[in-house]
Formats: C-alpha cells, sequence, structure tokens
C-alpha cells in the first residue's frame, strides 16, 4: 500500500518494468539493465530512486505492530526462576510469516513461520503472571512481522503496458512496505533494505538516506509515514 499525502507539484513517472521483479506499492526503486535494456526493478538499497506505485505480486503482505502473545506452561522454581517444564505452543493473530520479518521482544523462542505459532522450550524463564495464577506461568512477548494475506490472490497492474509507476520528488507518504524487524522513532533517518523496503538499519556499506521517520508504526496504525527527500 502506498498513499500519497503530499507530494507538492511533483508527478510520478513511468518507466519500462524490470519483467523478474515483484513488488508492491510502497516499496523503492532502482534503474536495472537487463542485456541492452534499461529497465526498473526492486532495490537493493544501493541507488534507489524513488517509491514504486504499481503492484506485480502473487500474495499481498501485511504488516502487524507489537501484537502480545501470552503462552501459558506448568513451571517449577529452580532455585532462581521460575522456569518452564513443558513445551508451550502460543499461536499469532496470523499465520504464512514473511522470512525474516519476524521480531519479538525476548529471544528464545522458535517460529513456525507456516502456522503461526510460537513454541517455549523446556526450562525457559518465565516473565508472566496470569490473574487466575499463585506463581509465575507464562511468557509474555512482543512481535512484529509481516504475513501473507490469505485468500486473496495477488495482481499485475504493469501487465499490458509492461510499465512501473515511480514517484522520486520530495514528498510525504505512507506505506505498509516497511521491514518489521527494527524499531522505527520520529525524525529517524530511513534506508532501503536488500528487499527494497524502508527501514531504520543501514545493512550495507554506502547506502544513502531516503528519507525521514515522522509517525512510526504502531499496534493502532501499522503503517509507516515519512518524508521522502
Amino acid at each position: 500500500m502506498l498513499r500519497v499525502i503530499q507530494a507538492g507539484l511533483g508527478r510520478p513517472v513511468s518507466y519500462p518494468v524490470d519483467p523478474n521483479a515483484v513488488f508492491e506499492p510502497g516499496q523503492i526503486a532502482q534503474i536495472k539493465q537487463i542485456g541492452n535494456d534499461i529497465v526498473i526493478g526492486v532495490s537493493d538499497g544501493l541507488a534507489p530512486i524513488g517509491i514504486i506505485d504499481d503492484i506485480k505480486t502473487t500474495a499481498f503482505t501485511l504488516a502487524v505492530i507489537d501484537e502480545i502473545v501470552i503462552i501459558e506452561v506448568p513451571t517449577v522454581f529452580d532455585g532462581y526462576n521460575w522456569v518452564s517444564t513443558m513445551v508451550g505452543i502460543g499461536e499469532l493473530d496470523n499465520a504464512d510469516i514473511v522470512q525474516n520479518s519476524f521480531a519479538a521482544s525476548i529471544g528464545g523462542l522458535k517460529l513456525n513461520a507456516t502456522n503461526g505459532t510460537l513454541r517455549v522450550p523446556v526450562g525457559f524463564e518465565v516473565n508472566y503472571q496470569t490473574e487466575d495464577s499463585a506463581t509465575p506461568n507464562a511468557v509474555r512477548v512482543i512481535t512484529r512481522y509481516a504475513f501473507r494475506v490469505p485468500n486473496v490472490p495477488g495482481e499485475d497492474s504493469t501487465q499490458g503496458s509492461g510499465r512501473m509507476t515511480v514517484w522520486f520528488t520530495r514528498g510525504i507518504f505512507s506505506t505498509d512496505q516497511f521491514e518489521t524487524d527494527v524499531p522505527f522513532q520520529t525524525n529517524a533517518t530511513l534506508f532501503v533494505s536488500p528487499k527494497g523496503k524502508l527501514t531504520t538499519a543501514l545493512t550495507q556499506q554506502g547506502q544513502p538516506g531516503v528519507a525521514m521517520c515522522i509517525t512510526p508504526p504502531s499496534a493502532h496504525n501499522s503503517v509507516l509515514e515519512f518524508v521522502w527527500f
């Protein structure tokens, strides 16, 4: 999803699209060369030129920010901490999690990306006590991730034209196409990840800053609002 909030006098420009590219609106574009042809595809973060305003994908994705999961487990006091005595399973609100998009407030939990479940291993230190328990008996974890929307087929808006629309002038935009495994703060400089999504992490040497975060994504509003430089 891409929403144009304020683009001034700027207008998007249409370019020949990389036939092998897969993208959603809000990802970042980059010039590429295929044989003798100059085309536009998804940026790897090193030479971004603008914001994609077309779609070519087999499945839509959405971001989830600060989803809380509470996993109850049998526990015992080991002399230092309350720890689990059996494996515990907790369910995320969604399944089919996008690879490498998952982030959690505590480590050591195992994610099943296909089913959207989290597993607490035996001997894991618990950090939460439910109202009906006299002792700590659960793991409380805050998660962030992106997932593929079920039962909604993808789309190719470049079919027929073979061209991609790109915003490259300064403006204010919002999108749900950002990396969920990093935190965002107001006024933070934004870079482009190797997957063509906005991030606060500098993942490669020589990456340029392309935008500034205005409103970070949150549990109540899972889109990123930013100023494109």
